[in-house]
């Protein structure tokens, strides 16, 4: 993904109470829980905040949760975390290359089985005439040895972690809950310190609100996410990224009803405060927006649903 389009999304997004107080504390491991740690890849930019967060889970024979970007000083720093302790598992939340390349050489070097959803793929195929604009930032070679179904469990010396599907970010994307500790890996579903991005075609908003959804019926009594700190009240965080979804949805029918046809129309509007400079990645928020309100009936395109395509309500 480029810098430019991460700084505009990030510059554009509000925020539901984000908590961005975090010290990523570069090339050690930090316990986040009793048998967690967490260490944080120097890889920081407008998509990943500090770093991406990698997770041992375990004490003498542990997985690892989210490897990380293929970066030399992170690699280091998860052998030495890990030195003297088998490493049986690795599992990826989700194949953006700030999650997963590493897995590799871990796996190379420890003889790690790797474990996800599956392999990378969008949300739904590209329209004619579209491109991907984060095409880039996907990890197309790596395939897991075990495609982890919803719901399926892998269990290590004393750690159990089950596979809870939550498509939205990316359509593999994939959180891991530690049975009988309350705890969620929540990946980039839901993170203390920014909303997720959520861009077609890779993103689809329609199964990031499902997800959203599965996360608060669960009730999980903490969330350790793949950028920035702790989720420490998961139910009210949930609560407040829902209102804050329904409510550009809202402020979409609204410019609809008033006389919008046109995504650009909408963004000049709802984004009337921000800087013009910015209104390219708003405009993908609002195609995400704009498709789940189309397959839900809500309103109607001229075409299949586009950046360029015109909307009135049904």
């Amino acid at each position: 993904m480029g810098d430019v389009i991460g700084r505009e999304i990030i510059a554009f997004m509000e925020s539901p109470a984000f908590d961005l107080a975090f010290e990523p504390a570069y090339g050690r491991a930090v316990p986040v829980a009793p048998g967690v740690e967490r260490i944080t890849a120097e890889n920081p930019g407008p998509f990943t905040f500090y770093g991406t967060n990698s997770y041992i889970v375990g004490a003498s024979s542990v997985a690892v949760i989210d490897p990380g970007p293929e970066d030399e000083a992170h690699y280091r720093a998860l052998m030495a975390a890990l030195a003297g302790r088998e490493v049986t598992h690795i599992f990826v939340s989700h194949t953006h290359r700030d999650h997963s390349p590493l897995a590799r050489r871990l796996q190379s070097a420890t003889g790690a089985v790797t474990v996800g959803q599956g392999p990378h793929r969008p949300a739904r195929p590209l329209r004619d005439g579209e491109s991907n604009p984060f095409s880039e930032s996907s990890d197309l070679a790596f395939v897991p040895d075990i495609a982890l179904s919803d719901g399926q469990t892998l269990s290590g010396d004393g750690w159990s972690l089950t596979s809870v599907a939550t498509p939205g970010h990316t359509a593999n994307h994939a959180a891991f809950a530690l049975e009988g500790r309350d705890i969620l890996f929540s990946g980039d579903h839901v993170m203390a310190w920014s909303t997720s991005i959520v861009a077609p075609p890779d993103g689809s908003m329609a199964d990031y609100m499902a997800s959203l959804e599965r996360l608060m019926e669960r009730q999980d009594g903490l969330l350790l996410p793949g950028h920035g700190g702790p989720v420490t009240q998961p139910a009210a965080f949930l609560q407040g990224l829902k209102a804050h979804r329904l409510g550009r949805e809202r402020a979409i029918l609204e410019r609809i009803r008033a006389g919008d046809r046109g995504i650009s129309e909408m963004v000049k509007a709802i984004y009337r405060d921000t800087d013009p400079k910015l209104h390219g990645a708003a405009a993908l928020s609002v195609l995400a927006h704009i498709e789940d309100l189309v397959e839900r009936g809500e309103i109607a395109a001229d075409g299949p649903p586009s950046l360029a395509a015109t909307y009135r309500l049904l």
